[in-house]
């Protein structure tokens, strides 16, 4: 009856979270049906699972909920030709819904047991095609190689271009920008060498990353 009840819970996060925050691309609905998110969870939240909330991981640290991070794959919309940069492993739900969507996906945490714990998640949902690397990504990431996608799972309070080299002409990077009470999610895409198109998506609220860069401000 509990599995009934997770699967219940599925379709409700599919239809009433998700769909309803202007998520509509049938691959994001479809991943998000497929992964099973009881399975990237502690044991103790298996029957929040499904449920609207940021679910605590550790370190102050939380998991995203569905609807934002529906938002997150269909803005970068991952194929399975492409390499993605995830900055932030988390629960690592995220990264294999974009693992099962893409060719490749590099996942970025600050936090060993974090990537320990995501590593057994996703060798159980039997996904191979994930590297996790220790790092602070905060000011970006530079390992000499280019993504097609790259998703930032912390805001920054302030948009810095740390990221925009390690995109792929065409290339995709979701992430969040400003600080309490306004926050923005912003797509910006490579459209050449030495140019990026920016577009704005939605008004959400994400926990700062981790050492995110921010300028210094002078109160009297």
């Amino acid at each position: 009856m509990a599995d009934l009840n997770l699967e219940q819970a599925r379709f409700n996060m599919v239809e009433q979270q998700v769909r309803t925050w202007e998520v509509l691309d049938p691959r994001t609905l479809d991943v998000m049906d497929r992964v099973l998110r009881e399975h990237f969870v502690e044991a103790h939240h298996r029957n929040l699972a499904y449920s609207d909330l940021h679910l605590p991981l550790g370190h102050d640290q939380v998991m995203l909920s569905p609807k934002q991070e529906g938002r997150i794959l269909q803005a970068v919309a991952p194929r399975e030709t492409e390499q993605v940069l995830e900055i932030g492993t988390g629960s690592g739900y995220l990264t294999a819904c974009l693992a099962t969507l893409s060719r490749h996906v590099t996942s970025i945490d600050i936090f060993p047991d974090f990537l320990e714990q995501a590593q057994g998640r996703l060798e159980r949902e039997a996904l191979r095609n994930v590297s996790l690397i220790s790092g602070d990504a905060a000011r970006g990431w530079d390992d000499g190689k280019r993504y097609d996608a790259i998703a930032v799972t912390g805001s920054l309070p302030e948009l810095h271009r740390g990221f925009h080299q390690s995109l792929t002409i065409g290339g995709r990077l979701f992430v969040v920008v400003g600080t309490d009470p306004i926050m923005e999610a912003l797509l910006i895409t490579r459209v050449a060498e030495d140019q990026w198109a920016e577009e704005s998506i939605v008004d959400t609220h994400l926990p700062p990353l981790i050492n995110a860069p921010q300028s210094r401000r002078f109160t009297l």
